[in-house]
C-alpha cells in the first residue's frame, strides 16, 4: 500500500525572492488495484507522480510504501523495492532490442518464449517485435505497449504511469485501454495512472482529483466521475474524451 502524508513541494523562481508552491498538503492512500489521478493542466499531477517514483523529493511530508518510510529514497532505491515509473514519452534506445529491454526489466535472462509472452500480453505480435531495436522506427503507441510489457516483466507492487495516452493516435489509444483493462484483472499490486481521459478514469477503482496543487476530491469512479463530467463543460482541460 502507498500512503502520502501532507506532501508539499516548492520550487525556486529565477530572479524572485519567493518560492512557488506546486503541491500543498496532499494526503491519500493507494491500496486498490487501479487508481487514477486527474485534474486540470498545470495542477501538479505529473510532479506528484515524480515524487511517488522518487525522481524528485517533496519539500515536506512523508511517503510510505507498505508502512515503510521511503521519503528519502531516490528512483533507483524505490525501483529495487517495487516501484515502476512510465514516462509520458518512453525513452528510445538505439542498439537495444525489445528482448534486451524485457530481460533488463525482469532482472534475468528470459527465454524467447517468456519474453514473447509479455509482448502478447500487450497485444503485440511477438515475432514482429522481439528482435527490433527500441528506436525511432517504433511508433508512440508501440513504444507505450512495449513499456507496459517491461512493467509486467518486472512485476512490481506499484506501477506509476504519467499520462500514457500522450502522443498516440486514436487506434493506439483503443489498444492501450484494452491492455490496461487486462492489467486491472491480472496485476498483483497497484496501478497508478495520471490521466485526463474519461475511458481510463472509467476503469479506475478510485479517482483522485488534484487542482492548483491541492487534493480536491477522492472517491470511487461512480462518485467522482459524474462530477468531473459536469465540471469538464466549464474546464475542457479537466477531462478529455478520446473515443
Amino acid at each position: 500500500m502507498l500512503e502520502l502524508k501532507n506532501i508539499s513541494y516548492e520550487v525556486s523562481q529565477p530572479d524572485a525572492a519567493e518560492t512557488k508552491e506546486i503541491l500543498h498538503d496532499v494526503s491519500f492512500k493507494v491500496d486498490e488495484r487501479f487508481v487514477a489521478i486527474t485534474g486540470p493542466n498545470g495542477g501538479g499531477k505529473s510532479t506528484l507522480a515524480k515524487i511517488i517514483a522518487g525522481i524528485i523529493k517533496p519539500t515536506s511530508g512523508q511517503i510510505l510504501l507498505d508502512g515503510e518510510d521511503v521519503t528519502e529514497l531516490g528512483i533507483t532505491e524505490r525501483a529495487r523495492i517495487g516501484v515502476s515509473f512510465a514516462f509520458q514519452q518512453p525513452v528510445r534506445f538505439k542498439g537495444i532490442t525489445v528482448k534486451d529491454l524485457i530481460n533488463l526489466a525482469a532482472g534475468r535472462k528470459l527465454t524467447v518464449a517468456e519474453a514473447c509472452a509479455y509482448l502478447s500480453e500487450v497485444g503485440l505480435c511477438a515475432r514482429d517485435y522481439i528482435n527490433r531495436e527500441v528506436d525511432a522506427s517504433l511508433s508512440g503507441g508501440e513504444l507505450k505497449r512495449i513499456e507496459i510489457a517491461t512493467v509486467l516483466a518486472r512485476g512490481t507492487k506499484l506501477a506509476v504511469f504519467d499520462e500514457p495516452e500522450a502522443g498516440i493516435d486514436l487506434w493506439s489509444f483503443g489498444n492501450l485501454i484494452a491492455v490496461f483493462k487486462k492489467m486491472h484483472t491480472k496485476i498483483n499490486g497497484s496501478i497508478l495512472i495520471i490521466s485526463h481521459q474519461e475511458r481510463i478514469l472509467n476503469i479506475a477503482d478510485k479517482i483522485i482529483v488534484v487542482a492548483d496543487g491541492k487534493l480536491t476530491a477522492v472517491g470511487d469512479k461512480d462518485t467522482v466521475l459524474p462530477e468531473l463530467l459536469r465540471s469538464s463543460t466549464a474546464c475542457p482541460t479537466l477531462l478529455d474524451k478520446l473515443s
